[in-house]
């Protein structure tokens, strides 16, 4: 299966979704002349490589020629319906613009008919979402999968005025995407991009076990002190129950304050560390110390040895071969008296072997309602186990 894990370090929006697909190897020309089809007069689309805090990226832009109409669902909708595009991108588009439309409904009290796409609307944001679908046809993927989003705080203008970030149609795109603190001032997720990701992908959390064939970088528009950019890496993922090489990474720790591993543990994760924790053990002299572990592919071994290195008081390291045996997981959704709770599921041979609810949306679902959360974490297992009829 040929999968797309879209690495969202720095967010997501509709043009960094769409030079990043393009950067992964989506032909610029073959795409822009299938957006043709579109019954969009007035628009061109541009591509051109850059740089983002010293990573080279594709920048995908959308230039408006002529002024452009307000439009609802129903007039996207029908836009797209008249393409010879593939179902499945069909579908894909119908299913990002719907759910912008019911965002956009909720945060204004409105029906979802009476909808009048601004921003979400335009001409580029059309091109951004039909161009992603397409653009992932064209590269073959069978399956979209995310890491968590970034979080972000600050303010910005619209045509209903200044809003604060994230925007109130992001965050009801969002609600159940486990989201990675970030202190940054800026909008890294757009409504564009989050209809596209919370369509698009299963999954969030650390890249699967796969075999890279291409990575792709999509420039957004901001500067910040670090890569504003979208990481997608395309590859086949690893059939259930396949074998893979990973690296384990350990040090000895007696003399760090303690306040000092969680940033640790962020950066590591942060730098493609598939697992990291944190053991207590009794070292020399008595001493009490920490054994931290990381586990990670070979590639990423040196990497994660660096930022051992740098954010704590270690003066050595030992990298250990393994190989590890891992089970499909995937991420479904119940709903339940209490909500929509997610459920981690893990299958072999086509057979879910594990599923658990997602603590924090049960956790959430428990203080909404004034119930004990173990009331939520039963009710979510019992429908999920009743959907699959065992």
């Amino acid at each position: 299966m040929k999968i797309a894990y879209f690495d969202c370090f720095a967010g997501i929006s509709g043009d960094m979704c769409l030079g990043a697909l393009i950067d992964a190897g989506a032909d610029a020309g073959e795409l822009s002349k299938r957006l043709g089809a579109l019954n969009l007069p007035g628009w061109k689309i541009e591509i051109a490589s850059t740089r983002k805090a010293g990573i080279s990226a594709t920048k995908a832009s959308v230039s408006i020629e002529a002024k452009q109409e307000q439009r609802t669902l129903h007039d996207i909708l029908s836009i797209i319906e008249h393409t010879s595009f593939p179902e499945a991108v069909v579908s894909s588009v119908r299913r990002a613009f719907t759910r912008l439309a019911e965002a956009e409904a909720k945060v204004h009290g409105v029906a979802i008919e009476e909808v009048h796409f601004h921003e979400v609307g335009a001409v580029d944001a059309i091109v951004d979402i039909v161009g992603s679908a397409l653009a992932l046809h064209m590269l073959g993927i069978d399956r979209v999968l995310s890491s968590p989003l970034p979080s972000f705080h600050g303010f910005a203008k619209s045509a209903h005025g200044v809003f604060p970030l994230p925007a109130p149609a992001t965050l009801e795109l969002i609600r159940d995407v486990p989201v990675r603190t970030r202190d940054v001032e800026g909008e890294l997720v757009t409504p564009t991009g989050a209809a596209i990701i919370t369509t698009l992908a299963d999954y969030y959390g650390p890249i699967p076990s796969m075999r890279v064939s291409s990575i792709g970088y999509g420039a957004g528009t901001s500067d910040y002190d670090f890569p504003n950019v979208l990481r997608i890496v395309i590859g086949e993922e690893a059939q259930p129950g396949e074998v893979d090489e990973v690296r384990i990474i350990e040090a000895n720790i007696d003399d760090l304050n303690p306040e000092f591993y969680e940033v640790a543990m962020e950066r590591l994760f942060a730098e493609g560390a598939l697992d990291v924790y944190l053991t207590p053990v009794q070292m020399k002299k008595s001493r009490p110390g920490t054994l931290v572990t990381v586990l990670c592919a070979p590639q990423a071994a040196e990497r994660l040895a660096e930022v051992l290195f740098a954010e704590t008081s270690t003066i050595g390291v030992r990298i250990a071969e393994a190989r590890r045996l891992c089970l499909r997981r995937t991420v479904e959704a119940v709903e339940t008296p209490y909500g929509r709770i997610r459920i981690k599921v893990s299958r072999r041979d086509n057979q879910v072997k594990n599923a658990a609810p997602e603590y924090e949306d049960c956790k959430a679902a428990a203080t909404a309602h004034s119930v004990p959360v173990k009331m939520v974490y039963a009710a979510a297992l019992a429908r999920f186990h009743a959907a699959k009829g065992g």
